[in-house]
């Protein structure tokens, strides 16, 4: 379930984000105020219930570093659209369930062969769904940066599945020190770009917008993330990621107005057809196989 909430939720960030792009806010202003709120909200909530802030040095570090990627992940995907279709950008992004499973591959845990076919249908699926307009101009450096955005999520939830050092952290301050380490590399970015930290925020709206991208598609997703990764491992979490841009179809027909064609409809079908196959499927009962 923690899977599903997560892939949902990260779906409804045009929800949030097309309306204060269209407002002028720039990128990494948007993404320091969602990462900022974020963390402030969350350590709140945390004081409240009087958790624990506190982490080793040795888990410090990595703890910046999952911020770090996790930060890429977001900026790698807003400048590709610079250079490339939308669409396209996000296929390539839904590349990261491969990558998590080559991965674990390489560290010597061997998804089932169930899992293995849905990430293939899965794919297929968001190929059908985001497959760019003929015509379309297309740059290596947004296919790259696309790839990078794909390559940064598909660590970020590895580490936090299997790296010894913060299995002891909880998902509340894990989440807590991404999103802290994430605003301090937005606000540098724009720190070096130059220009207001408000620009194009002039509005209640505005700031609504902000907080509504910080709480839904940014603190739960990467507290559904963590979660969820910890259960049920990185591959199987990835696949559930369908529900990312399955969400965001759905929002952009119904609020913005955007056409769904019978070829998306189609790739609906056989990404919830994956996701239904690899939840029902019994687990390969082999020695090497982990998720």
């Amino acid at each position: 379930m923690a899977g599903i909430v997560t892939g949902v939720s990260y779906g409804m960030n045009p929800l949030f984000a097309k309306p204060l792009l269209e407002n002028g806010v720039p990128v990494p202003v948007m993404l320091f105020f969602r990462y900022a709120i974020s963390a402030f909200i969350l350590a709140v909530w945390m004081i409240a219930r009087k958790e624990q802030f506190k982490v080793r040095g040795r888990e410090l570090w990595l703890l910046a570093v999952l911020g770090v990627l996790f930060a890429c992940s977001s900026i790698f995907l807003f400048i590709s659209y610079e250079f490339i279709p939308s669409g396209l950008a996000t296929t390539l992004v839904y590349l990261y369930p491969v990558f998590v499973a080559l991965i674990m591959v390489l560290l010597k845990f061997y998804p089932s062969w169930q899992t293995w076919l849905s990430i293939i249908a899965t794919f297929l699926g968001i190929i059908l769904l985001s497959s760019p307009s003929g015509g379309a101009s297309i740059r290596i450096p947004g296919i790259i940066l696309a790839i990078l955005s794909a390559l940064s999520y598909a660590f970020y939830l590895v580490i936090v599945n299997r790296s010894k050092r913060i299995k002891n952290v909880s998902e509340h301050t894990l989440t807590l020190y991404a999103l802290m380490t994430g605003s301090v590399m937005f606000a540098t970015i724009r720190g070096v770009q130059g220009g207001s930290m408000l620009e194009g925020i002039g509005s209640v709206a505005d700031w609504g917008n902000l907080v509504g991208l910080a709480i839904v598609p940014t603190m739960i997703s990467l507290l559904a993330l963590a979660i969820s990764s910890r259960y049920i491992g990185p591959t199987k979490t990835s696949i559930l990621g369908v529900f990312e841009p399955l969400t965001a179809i759905l929002i952009g027909t119904i609020t913005f107005g955007e056409p769904l064609t019978m070829k998306m409809a189609v790739g609906i079908a056989i990404c919830v057809g994956a996701v239904l196959f690899m939840i029902f499927a019994k687990k390969q009962k082999t020695p090497n196989t982990t998720e």
